[in-house]
């Protein structure tokens, strides 16, 4: 899965709520044809990111090119349960993308457009954000 191999700082702030503001990088498609792109905000895990890859290159019989336009580079970090308060952060669980709307998250190409709309459909489902498919 998804890891960064290094990070300048092992534990982030957790950061502002990302409801109110829209994506400024990221909203145009610059590999593929097709892509899938967020129209909510949420935080995307690795797994979520892994699972819609999976099911996208499936889909397409590993024809065309597929481009991940997101990496979980944020970390989160989780005590154990039944702890009592105090005693610090905990260590870090996983790691998360912010999503905000606007935002392109695959990319793909080299397939026909109803295949590339079933596939990308098909991966919307598995994240936890409203997608929609956009086209060049």
């Amino acid at each position: 899965m998804l890891v960064p191999k290094k990070v300048k700082h092992r534990k982030w702030h957790k950061g502002r709520s990302l409801s109110r503001t829209v994506e400024t990088r990221g909203t145009k498609l610059e590999y593929g044809s097709y892509g899938l792109k967020a129209e909510s905000a949420a935080w995307v895990n690795s797994r979520q990111i892994e699972s819609a890859r999976k099911t996208i290159s499936n889909f397409i019989k590993r024809e065309g090119k597929l481009w991940i336009r997101i990496f979980p580079d944020k970390p989160i970090t989780k005590r154990p349960p039944e702890l009592t308060m105090g005693g610090g952060k905990g260590p870090v669980d996983h790691y998360v993308f912010p999503v905000k709307p606007g935002r392109i998250l695959f990319e793909m190409d080299g397939v026909k457009p109803e295949v590339a709309k079933e596939a990308l459909r098909l991966a919307g489902f598995k994240l936890p954000v409203r997608t929609r498919m956009v086209t060049k």
